[in-house]
């Protein structure tokens, strides 16, 4: 039993660090007043750049930083059609996914002829032994959450990015440059959503699969609410979530374990638990979250 649990709180700790990083960058985004959906689409095309960087390098911490740097660029994107072309921020990140979505099932066509998956590559090694066992990342993301946090409600930039969220014209009055902070903090919450893609490969899975977001990044979306905009409430959100993750992959394979027969077509039935789990938590807590009052309004000076 007490192996069992830890198993479980490995996994979870393992589980939580995209959906933390996501959901911290997108609190920062959202912050400054604009919203990016398009979370699922960078943490498939950062999960794939890694893998072809660490597939050709055999250096998983240079993949890493690709994908972050992807992350980013995502972002630069992103921040010039929603803050400076004013475009609609929905469209641009449901775009974004599909785009995403498409240039990785090409791009692994064309280098692996494959139509699934990639071949696996390096990992991050993980720490810890026997039943318990946790990536390095972990306590970086919590870490990133924490000081994310201190910005945002200690420093005179965490108040100008928060009151560009807030009342962007007031802010404009007090001297602040309402698109470059909008545009920078689009780039920067883009960068951690791209660190928690190329974790995806090279510090849990260890290959590019053509589903090997599935849905995490609109869970990060989920927790952004469920935290109310708060990163420390975000590391916790990425802990409960990344725990529904956990309990889908360990259900099956305990009860294949106790039933001695293999477990098929439920195993995905059990694969639905993160996504219901989400559904529950955000329609009770829906009414009582505050969101940014010029969240997703582009600002056009007068």
């Amino acid at each position: 039993m007490i192996a069992d649990l830890l198993n479980i709180l490995s996994n979870t700790l393992v589980s939580m660090v995209p959906l933390t990083l996501a959901a911290v960058g997108e609190i920062i985004t959202e912050k400054s007043g604009v919203v990016n959906i398009g979370l699922e689409g960078i943490f498939i095309l950062s999960a794939f750049t890694s893998t072809v960087v660490t597939f050709h390098t055999g250096n998983p911490y240079l993949g890493l930083i690709i994908g972050l740097l992807v992350g980013a660029l995502s972002g630069v994107l992103h921040g010039i059609i929603s803050v400076y072309l004013k475009g609609d921020q929905i469209i641009a990140g449901v775009g974004f996914n599909s785009l995403a979505y498409g240039i990785s099932i090409l791009s692994l066509v064309s280098i692996w002829h494959s139509h699934g998956s990639s071949p696996s590559v390096d990992k991050i090694p993980m720490i810890g032994k026997g039943s318990f066992f946790v990536s390095p990342l972990t306590p970086i993301a919590i870490i990133i959450g924490i000081v994310v946090w201190w910005w945002l409600e200690r420093t005179p930039s965490g108040l100008k990015l928060r009151a560009c969220g807030e009342d962007p014209r007031a802010a404009e009055a007090m001297g602040v440059n309402v698109y470059r902070v909008r545009f920078y903090a689009t780039v920067l919450g883009a960068s951690l959503t791209g660190l928690g893609g190329a974790y995806l490969v090279v510090g849990w899975i260890g290959q590019f699969t053509k589903f090997i977001s599935a849905g995490r990044g609109f869970i990060a979306l989920a927790n952004v609410a469920f935290s109310n905009w708060n990163p420390l409430m975000a590391i916790i959100g990425g802990f409960i979530f990344g725990f529904f993750d956990a309990l889908a992959i360990y259900l099956p394979i305990k009860i294949q374990q106790m039933s001695g027969r293999v477990i098929t077509a439920e195993s995905n039935l059990f694969r639905t638990i993160p996504y219901l789990a989400t559904l529950i938590i955000v329609a009770l807590i829906m009414k009582k979250v505050r969101m940014p009052r010029a969240l997703g309004k582009p600002y056009i000076k007068e």
